[in-house]
C-alpha cells in the first residue's frame, strides 16, 4: 500500500525530539524522504539513524533557524542531498519561564527569533523550491498561548509556564501562517498551522524531577483528561502535509483534547 508521501521530500525542523521527531517518524513511514534539522547534532543523528533502520530515509541537516545563513546552508544541503523539497514543517521553537515584567531583552530577542523569525527564515528560503516543484505544503507551529492570556489557571501549571515572548511568538506564527497561505495560493502552496495544548514532550519536562509539567492539569484544562502525545500531533501534521488535506489552506488546528473549548 502507497505510502501518503511517496516520492516526496520533507524538511522537519526542530526534528531532533518531541513533536518534530515523532513528525519525522511519521513522515518517513509514509514515503517521504526526511531532512531533519536541528542545532543539536547528536540527537539529530540518531533520530536519523533511527528512521534507516526502520527502513526509511532520513538526513540530519544541523540548522539554527534563527540565523538566515545557517537556514540558506540547510536547505541547499537538502536540496542538493534530494533534488528538491515539496513538505516543510516549521516546527522548531521552545519557550522559557522568564517572569513579567523581569523577562530581559535578550531572551525576549532569543525566542521570537526561534519561533517566529525561524519560521519566516525558513519559509523563505524553501519557497523558490516549492514554486519550482509545481507546488506544496508547509505545516507551521503555533501554540494555544497564541490565542489566550496568562490566567491563574496557567500559573498552576508551575514554572514551566511559557513566558510572553512565547505568547506573542506564537501569534505571529498565527498571522504568518494566514498572510503567506494568501500568496502562496497561485503557487499551489498551501499553508496550515498546528497549535498543541498539552503534549508530553521532552520540553515540557521539570528537568530537575523529571515531571512533565502538564502532567497535573489535564483534568484541570482539557475535555479529554489524557496526555497528548507527539504522535497525536504528528498524524495532524501528517494530513495537512498530504494529498488528503489539498483543499486545506490558512488553517489553524487546535490539537488539545478540548482545551481551547473548556477554558
Amino acid at each position: 500500500m502507497p505510502g501518503r508521501l511517496d516520492g516526496r521530500v520533507a524538511i522537519v525542523t526542530g526534528g531532533n525530539s518531541g513533536i518534530g521527531e515523532a513528525t519525522a517518524h511519521t513522515f518517513a513511514r509514509e514515503g517521504a524522504r526526511v531532512a531533519l534539522m536541528a542545532r543539536r547534532e547528536e540527537q539529530g543523528v540518531a533520530v536519523q539513524d533511527a528512521i534507516r533502520a526502520a527502513g526509511g530515509e532520513a538526513t540530519f541537516v544541523r540548522c539554527d533557524v534563527s540565523d538566515s545563513a545557517s537556514v540558506n546552508a540547510a536547505v541547499a544541503q537538502a536540496v542538493d542531498t534530494y533534488g528538491g523539497i515539496d513538505v516543510l514543517f516549521n516546527n522548531a521553537g521552545y519557550g522559557s519561564g522568564a517572569a513579567f515584567p523581569d523577562e530581559s531583552e535578550e531572551n525576549w530577542a532569543e525566542i521570537i527569533g526561534v519561533n517566529l523569525t525561524g519560521t519566516f527564515l525558513m519559509s523563505r528560503a524553501v519557497w523558490p523550491h516549492l514554486i519550482a516543484r509545481g507546488g506544496g505544503a508547509v505545516v507551521n507551529m503555533s501554540s494555544l498561548a497564541a490565542t489566550r492570556g496568562f490566567s491563574q489557571a496557567q500559573q498552576e501549571l508551575g514554572p514551566g509556564t511559557a513566558a510572553a515572548s512565547y505568547y506573542a511568538a506564537k501569534a505571529g506564527v498565527d498571522a504568518f501562517t494566514r498572510w503567506t497561505a494568501g500568496a502562496g495560493g497561485r503557487h499551489k502552496i498551501r499553508v496550515n498551522c498546528v497549535r498543541p495544548g498539552q503534549v508530553l514532550t521532552p520540553g515540557a519536562t521539570n528537568p530537575d524531577t523529571g515531571e512533565h509539567w502538564f502532567k497535573r492539569g489535564f483534568d484541570m484544562h482539557q475535555i479529554l483528561e489524557q496526555p497528548g502525545l507527539p504522535e497525536d500531533v504528528a498524524n495532524v501534521v501528517l494530513f495537512l502535509a498530504s494529498d488528503e488535506a489539498k483543499f486545506l489552506t490558512g488553517e489553524i488546528i487546535n490539537v488539545d483534547g478540548g482545551c481551547a473549548v473548556k477554558l
